[in-house]
């Protein structure tokens, strides 16, 4: 099955393509939009933190569970949303452990973390789809294997990534990764109802710097400019 998706990635992932799960996702999505249900993102999004973030460029990889539900808010990358929407409560309570963890101004009306990406950090959801208003729909439809595959080669062929693990769901992927290679963060989830337990005051995005500095490679830019497109 061709799937537009970076070079890189279509290197390490191809195989993928073509297993019986994968089939078993596309002809889901098929029938699902065939009955007129909505999906987010849209399929050009499907595969975009794969596209902006090239298996050789990764340095961070962020864990979300599954994408917005909610109206042109899912662009294919975990936590994000377009530019011109408001950023959502958990990407709100992000900005504000950037600002008391480096010092960065970050703005309250732009929530695209495209220039994250395309510094080489993997925005990735756990699900790469959802139904309009219904969070985590798609858990159990099969896209887990394909991501779990994604950490896994990561983790096996890449040297000093940062991972980073909020909430008790990103907690569970930690055995895909080899902690004697890279850099495991975790906290609590960045929602409001969690965000005070112990994901504000974690100083990760201070951490990650420091770490990718320590083994050579260049530094994350975490400021979002608020004239950004």
């Amino acid at each position: 099955m061709d799937v537009k998706i970076s070079t890189g990635w279509k290197k390490e992932l191809g195989e993928e393509f073509e297993k019986e799960y994968f089939h078993r996702i596309v002809e889901l999505l098929h029938t699902e939009k065939l009955s007129n249900q909505m999906i987010y993102p849209p399929g050009s999004l499907i595969f975009n933190a794969f596209n902006l973030t090239d298996f050789n460029d990764v340095k961070v990889v962020i864990l979300g569970q599954d994408p917005y539900h909610g109206e042109a808010q899912a662009q294919g990358l975990a936590f994000s949303v377009p530019k011109g929407m408001k950023p959502p409560p958990s990407l709100l309570n992000i900005y504000k452990e950037i600002e008391s963890d480096i010092g960065v101004k970050m703005p309250r009306n732009h929530g695209n973390l495209e220039s994250w990406a395309r510094q080489g950090v993997l925005l990735l959801n756990a699900s790469l789809t959802v139904r309009a208003d219904q969070p985590n729909s798609h858990a159990g439809i099969g896209w887990h294997h394909l991501t779990d595959t994604a950490i896994k080669i990561l983790s096996e062929k890449k040297q000093h990534l940062a991972f980073v693990l909020w909430g008790n769901f990103a907690k569970q992927k930690m055995d895909l990764i080899d902690s004697t290679k890279h850099l495991i963060l975790t906290a609590h989830h960045p929602s409001p109802f969690s965000a005070n337990k112990g994901f504000l005051g974690s100083k990760h995005f201070s951490k990650i710097n420091e770490y990718l500095t320590q083994h050579g490679i260049s530094p994350i830019n975490w400021l979002i400019n608020e004239n950004e497109h």
